[in-house]
């Protein structure tokens, strides 16, 4: 499609193209590259993750909608943009009574003109899938990935699967007219700092506590752990809404591909005779590993990673996932369970930096403990929502209801 529009100085040509061949992917992926590269803090994102988004195969989302995916031509044949959109079934959030889809992955120069054409292609193309608003930038399955846009906190490298863009990108989305979701906050700490007393308290009762203990994963037990992460995730999320329930089998295939990355000291699990009721999930920042591939992970390089791991090389800890059944919520059980993990690593050397994932504004109760951790908020994240028809009135996510 070629698109034509006037700037202040002159008449400019566009060709915006669909992907839908490996040259289209290819030039998607350098998109990023080429818009990012220039930036010291800047890791390029493996070249495999992104496309298994994008394939049947590999992205269980593909079941529930579909994506179509597009980049953006000057008149010399430069690349200047990119966009995904996607329609996903089970895309739910609460107290949103229309139906909404999605884009991401957006790369753009700066020109509003040029960011204008994208937002648009993304829009038509969900109306015509029956959307009435879009989300962005998200991803095509899971929050923990390629979710939100960095509007503060340019001065840190990106931990792995967060996306990482230029600060002018906020002017290009609020522009067009997307409007604050909400935010994502991050926090980080260094691992060594000595946790405040009341983490050390909880711990101390709750080891002298009958039937309570905190264990740290196995490597070679993965089914029995899969299941406790299963059990944990679905009885504490459930209550929020917007999360889909898991299943042994679907986080025991998560772990086995995590496998020659985790660190079993930093995955953690509490429990009351025996049930898991809570867990404190992290795992080495591989993004430290990563940021020397310049994209490619073929076998030299899996044999540098697996090299690089064995002999320390990566200092930083991301968290992964946390949570609490609702039964022992607001017992001090996450204290006794983060405490636990810091008696094992602090003070050892293994790690320096601790970089939690993301919250949202909707959830001030997680916002809380990353605070009392001693967190220090190092990142903001928007995700923005744009509304197709303008009678529909925008309102900001619901904070969540803890039962």
């Amino acid at each position: 499609m070629n698109v034509y529009f006037r700037d202040k100085t002159e008449i400019s040509f566009m060709q915006i193209i669909e992907v839908n061949n490996k040259a289209t992917s290819n030039e998607f992926l350098k998109v990023n590259v080429i818009l990012n590269q220039s930036n010291p803090f800047y890791i390029q994102p493996l070249d495999k993750d992104i496309n298994e988004i994008f394939d049947a195969a590999k992205n269980k989302s593909h079941k529930y909608g579909e994506t179509k995916r597009w980049i953006l031509k000057d008149k010399s044949g430069n690349l200047i943009g990119r966009i995904a959109a996607f329609v996903h079934n089970k895309y739910i959030n609460k107290g949103t009574e229309y139906a909404t889809g999605g884009c991401g992955f957006f790369e753009c120069i700066n020109n509003q003109a040029a960011a204008n054409i994208l937002f648009d292609i993304a829009k038509n193309w969900l109306q015509s899938n029956g959307m009435q608003a879009m989300d962005g930038p998200i991803n095509f399955g899971d929050r923990d990935k390629w979710w939100g846009l960095l509007v503060e906190g340019f001065e840190d490298e990106p931990v792995y699967g967060m996306p990482f863009n230029p600060p002018y990108y906020e002017v290009l989305f609020e522009n067009y007219g997307f409007k604050n979701y909400y935010n994502q906050y991050w926090y980080k700490m260094i691992v060594d700092e000595v946790l405040p007393p009341r983490f050390q308290e909880r711990f101390a009762k709750f080891s002298a506590k009958p039937g309570y203990e905190a264990r740290h994963l196995k490597l070679n037990e993965l089914e029995k752990y899969a299941q406790d992460f299963a059990t944990v995730y679905n009885a504490a999320w459930a209550q929020h809404g917007e999360a889909k329930e898991i299943t042994q089998e679907q986080v025991l295939k998560l772990f086995k591909t995590m496998k020659p990355i985790m660190d079993e000291r930093v995955v953690w699990f509490a429990y009351y005779k025996d049930e898991p009721i809570a867990m404190f999930i992290n795992i080495p920042d591989v993004n430290q590993y990563f940021k020397h591939f310049g994209g490619k992970l073929h076998l030299i390089n899996k044999l540098r990673l697996l090299w690089m791991k064995k002999t320390g090389q990566c200092k930083k800890l991301t968290g992964l996932a946390f949570g609490v059944v609702p039964k022992y919520q607001a017992l001090g059980i996450d204290s006794f369970l983060i405490q636990a993990c810091g008696n094992l690593i602090q003070f050892k050397g293994w790690y320096h930096n601790y970089e939690m994932g993301w919250s949202g504004d909707w959830n001030p109760r997680m916002i809380n403990i990353y605070k009392s951790l001693g967190g220090v908020q190092n990142r903001r994240m928007v995700t923005y929502r744009y509304i197709f028809d303008t009678e529909i009135e925008f309102e900001r996510h619901p904070v969540m209801e803890y039962k």
